[in-house]
């Protein structure tokens, strides 16, 4: 093969491409049960604790899948790993949409978020395999904006949807695009160039099969040991944290019952609020690119993020206007967290590019893991007794102890991520 024979920019978009056409079934999953609060609390007789706690379901068994996912990815490979994953998230969305009681539909959701875990690693997987070195973090940057895409349609398309053919049918027949995704990847994907005539961007040789779960094992003892790893697992949890649990559960109800939007317009903001979360990811990591470095766009993401929040707790009844570009602001500066894939890749040994990825991921996710039923938590034991067609609503200072949550923990990893080591974009020499 000739020294220039990499694979064509079209075909490596498209293999990656459709590990990112999961990815956005994911998100939508993620952040599905934000424009379904009532109907769910209808349906499964739920109060704000359970409602949280059904929605985190799916973050219970993401974050516990996602270091066994960074092992799987750099053991069996990402062809294998998403169209097994994706197969069962269409089994697991089957379950959640005609579940006939609380308990069967939150295994539904376990079974989705465990599934879907595999679908962002899989892609940093896939990048790393099939686009140069200089590519990675824009990459990145593309995943998040394609998982919000997702997102965007779990938001009035999906409230529309559900209004007119009811939630069950709609997420149920939102099950077709996973197994049809499950197939096409199965078919078309292959783990690295090499395998369809071209050169690979990655020269490290496959272990023996007898070897690869000592190896992968070891690989994740040897990530660990590196401070930036820890630290840059911690650094999103917050950041991811907030955004989620605001726009993918609580901020429907919150802007609806204290800021007169219409349940549709609640909706198309916490899409904005996506949306300009998906922007910011490729500009912050375009950037990095640009300037060879991480840690500073990373703080000025962390500290934005931190500032948004903590003004929407101190100043709840702030005008609609400045409200809505306060989330807007918020969105936007979340998008650093995606440097963080790149930074913690170019602080290991790159033959653990996959396991990094995972532990990385695995931080992102415990945040909305932990701050949905949280502030669910707050918001019921705040709860005054109030109703409004026959489904419970909160007042505006409950909300504010409940989301006091959302603001302390990106002010924490404003902190932390200060404590990192630049990398300059470099790899880590072996």
């Amino acid at each position: 093969m000739s020294k220039t024979n990499f694979p064509p920019l079209k075909l490596a978009w498209t293999v990656w491409g459709l590990g990112a056409t999961f990815y956005l079934f994911g998100f939508f999953q993620r952040v599905a049960p934000g424009v379904m609060t009532s109907e769910l609390s209808s349906t499964f007789e739920l109060n704000a604790t359970a409602l949280g706690n059904l929605s985190a379901f799916y973050f219970y068994s993401y974050v516990a899948m996602q270091i066994p996912t960074g092992i799987l990815s750099d053991v069996l490979g990402a062809r294998r790993l998403l169209s097994i994953g994706a197969l069962i998230a269409g089994i697991g969305t089957l379950i959640f949409a005609f579940a006939s009681t609380a308990t069967f539909a939150g295994i539904g959701r376990f079974l989705i978020g465990g599934s879907v875990a595999v679908a962002f690693v899989g892609m940093l997987k896939l990048a790393n395999h099939w686009f140069a070195p200089k590519l990675f973090a824009l990459a990145s940057g593309m995943a998040l904006l394609v998982g919000i895409l997702g997102a965007i349609c779990a938001g009035v398309p999906l409230h529309f949807l559900v209004k007119t053919y009811g939630w069950r049918m709609t997420i149920g027949f939102s099950a077709i695009l996973p197994f049809l995704t499950a197939l096409s990847i199965w078919i078309i994907v292959r783990d690295d160039p090499a395998e369809k005539g071209y050169n690979s961007y990655v020269y490290s040789e496959t272990p023996r099969e007898s070897q690869q779960w000592t190896n992968a094992l070891a690989g994740l003892k040897a990530v660990l040991h590196y401070q930036n790893t820890w630290l840059l697992a911690m650094v999103p949890s917050g950041i991811v944290g907030s955004i989620l649990t605001f726009s993918g559960l609580w901020g429907v109800p919150f802007l609806t019952t204290h800021h007169d939007f219409s349940t549709s317009d609640a909706a198309a903001l916490c899409s904005a609020i996506l949306i300009a979360w998906a922007i910011g990811g490729p500009v912050f990591g375009s950037l990095s690119d640009r300037i060879k470095r991480r840690k500073p766009l990373y703080i000025l993401g962390c500290g934005g993020v931190a500032i948004c929040w903590t003004l929407l707790v101190v100043y709840p009844t702030m005008p609609q206007t400045l409200l809505i570009l306060l989330l807007l602001v918020a969105g936007f500066t979340s998008g650093c967290m995606i440097i963080g894939f790149a930074y913690a890749k170019e602080s290991i040994p790159p033959h653990l590019a996959g396991t990094v990825s995972g532990v990385i991921n695995m931080g992102v996710m415990i945040g909305p893991m932990l701050l949905q039923p949280g502030v669910g938590l707050m918001l019921a034991q705040g709860w005054d007794g109030t109703t409004l067609n026959g489904i419970k609503t909160y007042s505006l200072e409950t909300y504010q102890s409940g989301f006091v949550l959302m603001a302390g923990w990106p002010i924490l990893s404003f902190l932390l991520i200060c404590f990192t080591k630049e990398t300059e974009c470099h790899p880590l020499e072996e």
